[in-house]
């Protein structure tokens, strides 16, 4: 496909796959390590441990002191970074071609030598639990979001936060940590993605050079129940000191291989992406809402198992929130019950396609898309056919997908009913 390079695949004997992408437009590479280890992974109990495992593998080795990871890459002249999710933890060096061996290196490194202190640790965990209170306890709408996941999923480890639970947290310790690194970070359950002016065979033995001695480990022996379907709507109400009111919904989808997610996305592009929305014509531009968007997230951030699409608004001080989440749900069934007009149609499609393609002009999100599709959907050249799938949708499509999945039967939503200081202090402390 047109932007995504002919990668090449390679295993080594001790499972790592390494999957290496030609793109000789500029002298620099993306080197991306990509872990099958996500919160879906955890447990009750060890909740957070991906993420706070994202921190401690920047605290040094013995070789590497803490820290000191960054600031090598740094005066390389390279940039990195690392994000945790549901699925997959990713460790990323975006640096000059001639450096490549450099960034094999010290992801090597750290995947064998992590140094891992009680010291380290507790520096990290009042870090995470420091974030936790900062994007989900003080934050307008974060303890809203936990609840409405807690709420749709009854049996599946999506239901926590990627960021854990304040009281796990809390009691992890160093075995629980040594242990986990042990299991999750190992060849076998490992991708390296290398995207950039480099040579395949170079690249492989660079890579093969510094871990192909790492030893393989048993695979995680973690029983992940899938969800039942949701019989009925599920509904809760959310109490806090809040300035404005606001409901989040959630409807069942499926996950990343499933043909019926592009539609989906673009369903939700129909829905509210830019000032032509029927959203925002309908609600923000009359001054409704401050806000209204439907949302799922885009290639290669689909969720490996069932995922959720998100609909969420924010009322205008003047509009009752029970009366917006009806118009809300009226202009869903227009869309379940109508096709999209010819011309609507060609411009979502346009939309849609174009936030993909202006990603694909940077060779971070080229090896991003082998690699979390790797991880994700256990196939990287599924990647290869979304183009086509984009191409392929139809406003019949749409419907269809609005039909089967945007049903009341499959909705959960959670509103936030704004309360004073005080009755959010009798209500009792979160973390």
């Amino acid at each position: 496909m047109k932007g995504i390079p002919e990668f090449s695949e390679h295993r080594l004997s001790n499972g790592l796959r390494i999957l290496i992408g030609e793109v000789h437009s500029l002298p620099m590479i993306t080197y991306q390590v990509h872990f099958a280890a996500g919160s879906r992974y955890e447990r009750p109990g060890i909740t957070g441990i991906t993420h706070l495992f994202e921190h401690m593998m920047f605290k040094g080795t013995h070789e590497v002191g803490p820290e000191e990871f960054s600031r090598i890459i740094q005066t390389n002249g390279g940039t990195l970074n690392a994000f945790t999710t549901t699925d997959n933890t990713s460790y990323y060096e975006n640096l000059p071609a001639d450096r490549l061996e450099l960034a094999a290196r010290l992801e090597a490194d750290r995947l064998q030598n992590l140094r891992l202190t009680d010291e380290s640790l507790e520096t990290e965990r009042e870090v995470v639990r420091s974030e936790r209170k900062l994007r989900s306890v003080n934050s307008p709408f974060g303890l809203l979001i936990e609840q409405l996941y807690a709420l749709a999923y009854e049996q599946h480890s999506y239901r926590w936060p990627v960021v854990g639970w304040d009281y796990d947290l809390k009691n992890l310790n160093l075995e629980d940590c040594r242990e986990y690194y042990r299991i999750h970070y190992a060849p076998n359950n490992a991708v390296v993605a290398i995207v950039g002016d480099t040579r395949t065979d170079e690249a492989f033995k660079t890579v093969e050079k510094y871990y192909g001695h790492i030893p393989s480990q048993p695979q995680p022996g973690l029983t992940i129940t899938p969800e039942k379907p949701q019989r009925g709507e599920k509904r809760a109400v959310f109490k806090k000191v809040s300035q404005v009111s606001v409901f989040f919904a959630a409807f069942h989808i499926p996950g990343i291989n499933h043909p019926d997610l592009i539609p989906l996305q673009i369903l939700c592009v129909a829905l509210s992406t830019g000032r032509s929305s029927r959203f925002f014509e309908k609600f923000e531009k009359p001054g409704k809402a401050v806000e209204v968007q439907a949302e799922m997230g885009y290639p290669p951030f689909f969720s490996m198992d069932p995922g959720l699409l998100q609909i969420y608004a924010i009322a205008s001080p003047s509009t009752s929130i029970d009366g917006l989440e009806k118009e809300v749900w009226e202009e869903v069934e227009n869309l379940r019950r109508q096709p999209l007009p010819g011309e609507e149609m060609k411009k979502v499609k346009k939309q849609a396609r174009a936030y993909f393609l202006q990603g694909l002009q940077t060779l971070f999100f080229k090896g991003l898309l082998a690699g979390l599709y790797q991880v994700r959907a256990g196939d990287f050249r599924a990647m290869y056919s979304l183009m086509d799938r984009y191409e392929s949708v139809t406003a019949e499509d749409v419907s269809r997908v609005a039909q089967k999945y945007l049903r009341p039967e499959n909705r959960t939503v959670v509103t936030l009913q704004p309360v004073t200081q005080k009755e959010h202090e009798d209500l009792g402390e979160v973390e």
